[in-house]
């Protein structure tokens, strides 16, 4: 029997790794367009539009992801094998949302949209939803037919952009795009001056300083009618391109959209496989979400570092690792199971973690007291809990803004995300 388990172990990981992207797919994108919907319990699907893409930026050669990452998936198999042939981990607003008070008394949906490489034959797309307890479950499917005339082809307005970093071909590359969101026509030029100096910052931060030849990034003019974002609880509204709010979720930093489908019409035909909106204030506040969208202003004097946070939450699938700020999250973790982001852990499955960069001769829980302060470690704290859940350092770029590293365990976690990006 446990021969015939290996063979089935073997027989599936080999079924992957025979994906050949020419096999499946052309070289265009599917834009997939869908509202995510409910309360606090429950999750419904509602399609809104499929879109033709003129190319599919991501790497032709990691289509199905082995990184396990996200509260949510999609996956596309092939209709006639039933042979999975893409898949992707993200992380939504909604999935936020529905961990807080307001989803327990009514019901509210979410744009959301999923760009997968445009599949040349009758497929199945799936999307799936992580449970309490770490399975995922599907709660979307429906049939894809690339000969359908519903699928949308033509092109939104496109913005005139600038190339602030290219290193190659967009398959081979992490393609990195920065979004005006605030800026009015004639701000433009700030706005390409705030996307450099956060591009500049990112490559002196470590591990991207040593990868920058792997990155493509490009700034996107989208102007706005008004400058600045809407701050509800200050009764301040704006006429901005993307419909950016502070207050998400009643928290007065909590800076996001929901406007998603702005978003991705303002991409459209530029080649991405990460977006960050800079907005255009000196308000302190951000917001991020796993292979979703990061959101940052960019005149605080804190700017660049809450930039380089939110984007470990949206390129990484970082976590965050301070436990004594106020949320609006209740219930965010499930004690009993191993979280999926890379730098908390319940001890559920350590071994999975950083547990091997820790020093024999460090003690394990760690005390947080100044002998221990730029070890690496098992802290008690992180995730918005002070226990139960540990953190790798007593302070890292995912804590706070005091420091301006990157702790060795969300450093290797932003490695392993570039690489899978970039694997030839």
């Amino acid at each position: 029997m446990r021969f015939l388990v290996l063979f089935m172990l073997l027989a599936v990981c080999s079924a992957t790794a025979q994906v050949k992207y020419p096999d499946y797919f052309t070289e265009k994108a599917l834009r997939y367009d869908f509202l995510l919907g409910g309360d606090d319990k429950r999750v419904e699907v509602f399609p809104q539009q499929m879109k033709e893409l003129p190319l599919f930026a991501g790497n032709h050669n990691t289509l199905t992801e082995d990184l396990n990452y996200g509260n949510y998936r999609i996956r596309l198999f092939d209709a006639e094998s039933n042979k999975l042939i893409f898949s992707k981990g993200f992380s939504p607003l909604f999935m936020e949302w529905q961990t807080t008070a307001e989803a327990k008394t009514q019901n509210r949906c979410f744009y959301q949209s999923a760009i997968m490489p445009f599949p040349k034959k009758l497929a199945r797309i799936e999307i799936e939803q992580r449970q309490w307890n770490g399975d995922f479950v599907s709660v979307h499917s429906e049939e894809f037919n690339p000969g359908n005339y519903f699928i949308i082809k033509e092109s939104e307005t496109k913005f005139k952009s600038r190339e602030l970093v290219h290193s190659g071909e967009p398959s081979q590359c992490v393609d990195l795009v920065f979004l005006a969101e605030g800026y009015t026509e004639a701000e433009m030029e700030k706005f390409i001056a705030d996307a450099q100096r956060m591009t500049d910052y990112l490559f002196a931060s470590e591990p991207f300083v040593k990868y920058r030849n792997k990155f493509n990034v490009r700034a996107v003019m989208s102007p706005s009618e008004e400058s600045g974002m809407d701050v509800p609880g200050e009764s301040i509204y704006k006429n901005t391109r993307f419909n950016s709010t502070f207050y998400t979720f009643d928290t007065p930093r909590y800076l996001t959209t929901s406007d998603m489908k702005s978003v991705y019409d303002a991409l459209d035909g530029v080649p991405f496989d990460h977006v960050f909106l800079l907005v255009n204030s000196e308000r302190y506040g951000g917001g991020g979400f796993y292979n979703f969208v990061g959101v940052g202003t960019v005149d605080n004097s804190l700017s660049e570092k809450v930039f380089v946070h939110e984007f470990g939450h949206s390129f990484a699938g970082l976590a965050d690792e301070y436990y004594n700020s106020s949320v609006a999250y209740d219930d965010f973790y499930n004690l009993k199971i191993e979280p999926w982001e890379p730098n908390i852990t319940t001890l559920v499955d350590f071994d999975s973690k950083w547990k091997k960069m820790i020093d024999a001769n460090t003690p394990v829980p760690t005390p947080r007291t100044k002998e221990n302060d730029l070890k690496i470690g098992l802290f008690e704290g992180g995730g918005y809990l002070a226990k139960g859940i540990y953190s790798p350092m007593m302070n890292c770029r995912m804590k706070s803004n005091d420091v301006d590293y990157y702790c060795p365990a969300c450093q290797a976690g932003i490695v392993r995300v570039i690489e899978l990006h970039t694997r030839k």
